[in-house]
């Protein structure tokens, strides 16, 4: 309940997921890719809560839900996997993010007008 109603802090973690993105040869030592991995996993977490609140609240028809469903089961998935402290790790975890972002942003648009 808490977590519904405190805002994501969105634009930081953009950034982040944009550089790790960005990424070709970072060379970071193993506890570092963890610590950001970690802190994108947090993340993520939050942001599919709301996706999943979002998704909840639609009607049954509304082809949104069954799209968020899809990219709420491949988030859980890939996030259930251990951390481990590499780039790939991290840049996995920075596309949760972007994906999740993506569908929170079209749950969150007006319906599509239907005829």
């Amino acid at each position: 309940m808490i977590e519904a109603e405190l805002p994501l802090d969105r634009a930081p973690h953009e950034a982040l997921v944009t550089a790790v993105l960005a990424w070709t040869d970072p060379h970071l030592e193993p506890r570092d890719y963890e610590q950001i991995a970690l802190q994108l996993t947090g993340h993520a977490r939050a942001v599919a809560s709301d996706v999943r609140r979002y998704a909840a609240a639609l009607p049954k028809h509304d082809g949104r839900g069954a799209l968020a469903e899809v990219v709420l089961r491949e988030a859980d998935g890939c996030l259930s996997v251990p951390l481990k402290g590499t780039a790939q790790c991290a840049q996995n975890r920075a596309r949760i993010v972007r994906s999740l972002y993506t569908r929170l942003d079209r749950l969150t648009e007006p319906a599509p007008a239907t005829t």
